[in-house]
């Protein structure tokens, strides 16, 4: 005869226990979901296509789609975004996987030429803000608004495991007077 498990007092079986609370973890934004990247800000500071009369700027991460840049075809020229043009976000960060990615320049004659390749984390983004500059290429700020939460709660958790493991630590210590009298070093 099978007997069903319940927590005390709850009347709640575990399985039931289980599918609420990942029902309440994935509603909670940047708990277990992908983190949108949107492009902030850009300025490019050199172009390596000297035929065309633009430069056809892309961003790019391994394994995914190329996403155009159709605004940005001017030097030293600052464009900001607002996450609400039809080629946001760039990417999506899974969890706490990295990604490769960088941005590129198409190039009609040989392999398109890169600005910059870099691996891209969650950790990079402070307050949901990275900013990605290469010398005499590009300066560009990404954001990732979901990132707040779940970098914010996740460092809180550390520092308080951190406190935990501390407090037990000196504990230890305190308890560890009376091995002293059991082996009859005390005086």
């Amino acid at each position: 005869m099978k007997v069903r498990r319940y927590l005390p007092l709850s009347g709640v079986s575990i399985p039931h226990l289980i599918l609420i609370s990942s029902l309440i973890f994935s509603s909670i934004p940047g708990s277990l979901s992908s983190k949108a990247i949107t492009l902030r800000s850009i300025q490019i500071y050199n172009t390596h296509e000297f035929l065309g009369p633009h430069p056809t700027i892309y961003f790019y991460c391994k394994g995914e789609n190329k996403t155009i840049l159709p605004d940005v075809k001017e030097k030293h020229f600052s464009y900001i975004f607002y996450g609400e043009e039809s080629w946001q976000p760039l990417t999506e960060l899974p969890g706490k996987k990295c990604k490769r990615c960088g941005l590129y320049e198409f190039d009609t004659i040989k392999s398109d030429d890169v600005f910059d390749e870099w691996d891209l984390c969650l950790d990079d983004f402070i307050n949901g803000i990275s900013i990605h500059y290469k010398a005499k290429q590009f300066n560009a700020t990404l954001l990732c608004e979901d990132c707040q939460v779940a970098t914010g709660a996740y460092k809180y958790w550390q520092k308080r495991k951190r406190e935990k493991d501390q407090a037990h630590f000196l504990k230890l210590f305190e308890e560890g007077d009376d091995i002293e009298d059991e082996l009859g070093l005390s005086m």
